[in-house]
């Protein structure tokens, strides 16, 4: 009893032993089994990498445009969300086979060995406020392929500076270029290209006044920048937003020519209807001065004229007119009743004259208004014309066929002239 006793201490603690070992070795040659290698040289540094016969280092970049929020025309710039991509070529890199899955042509790099990489220092030279996006880290990616070619990839958020013109407003067109370039390297030591894909708009993409003109236009040019004394590679993407007039055909052209429309109902008011008359063409003047008011809050003030003030202008110059036209013919017709009053009293005493005169043999006195502008006359057929109602119904006629040459004039000028630089003034 006291051997098998013996003997199974023996055992446990031989095995305990044995499993003691076996958990201080096994990690061990595990952390060595597994132990990753550097991708950097021992004396790598953080300069540009070096090209074959110090041929300038090509950066491929790229960008989807995912959101474009906000067109702010007051303080002249647009806020976007992208997706960054640059990518480019570091020869001194020294890639293990280990760090690649089986398959795999890359690998994607943690954030600490990206920062201690070379980073092409491109910024855009346009914009007020550039960030990566957050949530609880940065949204940014480092991939590392076979050939040494590292890509770099972010979401971020900018906010562009942009030049408007609002000559043909509402129907203007604001041309946005966003330039990317490097701060340090000129065109001898980095060059610039896009890659194949571009700038690539979502098409889930939509804003509520402008439509995005597609394709977009992209530029790679060389450019010399005083600020920093040389010349340097630029890429430049031009964003092309074409203003919907929907909103404005419904708010402001539709309504401003129903006013004027309505102004012309005085040409049937009788002259008598002078409160009527007066109320109706005072009231549509009123009511174009708010609208144009109005117009004026939703962009910025400008030292030109723009389509919008033309349109506004010649509506206010019809209702105007109208209103000028009424008292015309009022003044035209209280003089017409004083002709009318003293031509009775001339016919009795005439009356009179031509009595006396008749029997006496001499000529009949005849009566010939003293005035440059006849106030009635007679037709062939013996019909009175009376001056101040032709005016009103040649008006009928004469401001709507006006107006339309307004509109025949005004519209092909804006939709053909809103792409040419001849400004309308």
């Amino acid at each position: 009893m006291v051997m098998e006793e013996l003997a199974n201490c023996l055992d446990i603690n031989v095995s305990w032993l044995f499993s003691g070992l076996g958990n201080a070795i096994i990690p061990k040659q595990a952390k060595q089994f597994h132990k990753p290698k550097s991708i950097l040289p021992e004396h790598y540094l953080k300069v540009r990498p070096p090209t074959y016969k110090g041929k300038p280092l090509k950066i491929e970049f790229s960008m989807t445009v995912v959101d474009i929020n906000s067109i702010n025309v007051e303080d002249m710039d647009f806020r976007m969300d992208m997706f960054l991509r640059q990518q480019w070529t570091d020869t001194r890199l020294q890639i293990p086979e280990e760090i690649f899955e089986y398959g795999d042509e890359y690998v994607t790099l943690p954030t600490h060995i990206f920062n201690n990489l070379w980073q092409p220092d491109l910024y855009f030279l346009n914009s007020k406020v550039v960030e990566i996006a957050t949530l609880t880290h940065k949204f940014s990616s480092v991939t590392l392929y076979r050939n040494k070619t590292v890509r770099y990839s972010a979401r971020m958020h900018a906010i562009v500076a942009c030049q408007m013109e609002f000559q043909y407003y509402p129907m203007d067109i604001q041309i946005c270029p966003l330039s990317i370039e490097s701060f340090s390297y000129d065109n001898s030591k980095m060059g610039l290209k896009w890659s194949d894909t571009g700038v690539v708009v979502s098409p889930e993409l939509k804003l509520l006044q402008y439509h995005i003109a597609k394709p977009l236009v992209l530029e790679e040019s060389d450019i010399y920048t005083n600020e920093k004394n040389g010349n340097f590679s630029r890429l430049v993407v031009n964003f092309r937003f074409e203003r919907q007039i929907g909103h404005h055909l419904i708010q402001t052209f539709a309504p401003s020519t129903l006013v004027v429309v309505v102004s012309w109902f005085s040409f049937w008011l009788s002259l008598d209807a002078v409160p009527g008359r007066v109320t109706l063409l005072v009231t549509c003047l009123l009511t174009l001065v708010t609208m144009f008011t109005g117009l004026r809050s939703d962009i910025p003030p400008v030292a030109y004229v723009k389509a919008i003030d033309l349109w506004m202008a010649g509506c206010m110059i019809f209702v105007f007119s109208a209103l000028s036209e009424f008292v015309i013919v009022k003044v035209l017709e209280e003089r017409y009743k004083v002709y009318k009053q003293k031509e009775l009293s001339e016919a009795n005493i005439a009356t009179q004259w031509c009595t006396t005169l008749a029997k006496s043999g001499k000529s009949t006195y005849t009566h010939e208004p003293n005035t440059w502008l006849p106030l009635c006359w007679k037709t062939k057929n013996g019909v009175e014309k009376v001056l101040w109602c032709e005016i009103d119904r040649m008006s009928r006629s004469i401001f709507p066929v006006l107006f339309l040459i307004f509109l025949v004039v005004y519209w092909p000028l804006l939709i053909t002239g809103k792409s040419s630089p001849i400004l309308i003034v």
